[in-house]
């Protein structure tokens, strides 16, 4: 039995054999579909958290600064970390991106230092806001 396409005659064993690179190349590019994982992201909280759900932050990712929102599933808002956020927190997280920001797979809180140097002075500048709202407190 043979099969007509485009003029050329071509036999069940020449579509199995096409079928079969076809396949082959595809299962090539599967690793890096599977490699599209949680991305690495650097943020430092700028706004005071009053719904954990969905904090705002300036966000280090893909070389640039945004700001962006944190989304917190279940597992996320458990963590006692995650309960004690407050602003100028800087945190190192794995996220995936969604349309309202990015939803967190885990994060660790870090030092400013530990910040990529883009987002060092957004930290050092919230620090210094907070200090001064609270240095008439202290008098």
């Amino acid at each position: 039995m043979s099969l007509m396409c485009r003029g050329h005659q071509r036999t069940p064993s020449t579509s199995l054999s096409r079928w079969c690179a076809g396949l082959l190349l595809c299962l090539a590019g599967w690793p890096a579909l599977a490699q599209d994982g949680p991305l690495l992201i650097f943020a430092v909280i700028t706004e005071p958290p009053e719904n954990k759900k969905q904090v705002t932050a300036q966000v280090f990712a893909g070389g640039r600064v945004e700001e962006a929102n944190l989304v917190a599933d279940q597992g996320i808002l458990e963590n006692i970390m995650w309960k004690k956020l407050e602003t100028c927190h800087s945190l190192k997280v794995q996220a995936l991106k969604v349309p309202e920001g990015y939803r967190i797979v885990s994060f660790r809180v870090v030092g400013a230092g530990m910040l990529p140097m883009s987002l060092q002075g957004v930290a050092g500048d919230c620090l210094l806001r907070k200090a001064l709202e609270y240095a008439p407190l202290l008098e």
